[in-house]
């Protein structure tokens, strides 16, 4: 139980963060291409109590990927809404790159400060090692949820990026998977090779890329919180 309660306590701030921020960037960009829905619904804010979705939150924090409640986008509204589609569906992962390049960044400063030892003897060497961890799990689960939406499956973001880059005809034909996008997805994910052979490599390649020299921590949060 204890062992829970510190894998929960490194999880919780990186993973709310990364989905909230996720559905906002969504929210945002809907607005400035003219969709005020969710702002009239109470969803433009860091409040991740508004976009948290109960079963996605339990799957991000057990399997290492999941979702929040979508932000209502009503693509009519939008001033053009084939080509603002786009940029509102890239507008999340997008977010979570930008929080995993942060990351990246705030680790290997960690780094340096550990290699000059300036907080030995401190009250903030005790929080270091935690906020490490916290930092590397901040990296590992942003690069996850970027890749992991632009599977071109609709409602995934991927999915609404394709569909307005294709053809009308294709568009539509698209647009009609999204009652099943879910299921396909699990399929996908679960009962096929395309994870251990695509998505893993491919989120790993990012993770590393960023990482760099201090990619070895986030394979060791990885091993911790997951046990792989």
């Amino acid at each position: 139980m204890e062992q829970i309660l510190v894998k929960i306590s490194i999880m919780l701030v990186p993973a709310l963060l990364a989905v909230t921020m996720h559905e906002l960037s969504h929210g945002f960009f809907a607005e400035k291409f003219g969709d005020p829905t969710a702002r009239l619904l109470g969803r433009l804010t860091l409040n991740p109590l508004k976009h948290l979705d109960p079963i996605g939150t339990l799957a991000l924090l057990f399997f290492g990927f999941g979702w929040a409640r979508p932000v209502p986008v009503n693509f009519n509204n939008l001033r053009n809404p084939k080509q603002n589609m786009i940029w509102v569906a890239l507008a999340g992962p997008l977010s979570n790159f930008a929080l995993a390049l942060l990351s990246a960044l705030l680790l290997r400063g960690l780094a340096v400060v550990a290699e000059l030892k300036v907080l030995e003897g401190t009250l903030l060497q005790a929080a270091f090692e935690p906020i490490v961890l916290m930092v590397s799990f901040s990296l590992l689960i942003n690069v996850i949820l970027a890749v992991f939406n632009l599977i071109p499956v609709p409602p995934l973001d991927g999915g609404r990026v394709l569909t307005g880059i294709l053809p009308k005809k294709q568009a539509d034909m698209l647009a009609r998977l999204e009652p099943f996008g879910f299921v396909i997805i699990i399929f996908v994910v679960f009962f096929t090779d395309v994870w251990r052979v695509f998505l893993y490599p491919l989120i790993w390649f990012v993770v590393d890329k960023l990482a760099g020299p201090q990619v070895g921590v986030v394979e060791y949060v990885m091993r911790f919180l997951f046990g792989n």
